[in-house]
């Protein structure tokens, strides 16, 4: 037995994460249109009839834009908080009563064999989470879209066997780069998104032996390289005694596409 998982989309212009077992199949986010993420999906055999349901993690078109048609055509349940709900409703369409399911921070979901726990992190949304998927001992989380790290944060993804976790820009790169300054303010402040310098230091924080796969997601394609992201976290985890590839696996998730699939056995 056992659980995979890889992103279909990270960056700025979209978001998916799929995971699944055997029995249960998620999406968290859905920010393609629907033919594109069944385009992605059949890279690894995997369909959109085989979905059991998508979890939202905040209202941004970057990780909304196909949760509507995909729900629609598919008879899909969303998952989604009460805020996230008020603030896309319009954005994705009608949704059938029955496929509309609130999630509550820090009130975990039983999903067949799956259950996945929303956590809140601090982004500029309505009432954002990120979700933390366990199966049987494993422990799977997604963490993009924070402007800060809050204790909640750490202790949702400590005890992780894989981590989708932000590394969004490289501070020097900004500051000095084409964006206007209200957008540098909105990106660096409390409620934007996390360097790569502080996702080193998040990672080595819930470092522990499961911990072997770790994506390094939502990087900007005009603030950040994947070369530097891979290199800044690296060297961050270095000062703390952590060595990439021998102690954990660095992927870049790719702005499109599978990264590379990840099974995980009990």
């Amino acid at each position: 037995m056992s659980i995979e998982f890889t992103t279909l989309a990270s960056g700025s212009k979209g978001n998916s994460v799929y995971i699944g077992t055997k029995d249960t199949k998620i999406l968290i986010d859905a920010g393609l249109s629907g033919s594109k993420i069944e385009s992605v999906l059949k890279d690894i055999n995997v369909s959109l009839d085989d979905i059991d349901a998508i979890f939202v993690t905040h209202e941004h078109a970057d990780h909304i834009d196909g949760v509507g048609v995909i729900s629609r055509r598919h008879n899909l349940p969303v998952y989604a908080t009460e805020g996230t709900w008020n603030n896309m409703a319009e954005k994705i369409g009608k949704i059938s009563k029955h496929n509309k399911r609130l999630v509550y921070k820090d009130e975990g979901i039983l999903l067949n064999d799956m259950f996945i726990r929303p956590f809140a992190v601090p982004h500029d949304a309505k009432d954002p989470v990120c979700y933390s998927v366990l199966y049987n001992g494993i422990k799977i989380c997604v963490a993009t879209d924070m402007g800060h790290i809050t204790r909640d944060v750490i202790e949702n993804i400590r005890h992780s066997s894989a981590l989708v976790l932000e590394s969004n820009h490289d501070v020097n790169m900004l500051k000095a780069g084409s964006y206007p300054y209200a957008l540098k303010e909105r990106v660096l402040g409390k409620y934007g998104h996390i360097s790569n310098e502080t996702c080193g230091k998040l990672l080595s924080c819930v470092m522990n032996d499961k911990l072997k796969n770790v994506f390094l997601g939502h990087l900007s394609q005009d603030n950040n390289t994947p070369d530097l992201a891979y290199l800044t976290v690296a060297n961050t985890l270095e000062e703390f005694g952590i060595k990439a590839e021998k102690d954990v696996n660095l992927h870049i998730a790719k702005p499109y596409g599978i990264t590379e699939l990840i099974k995980i056995k009990e």
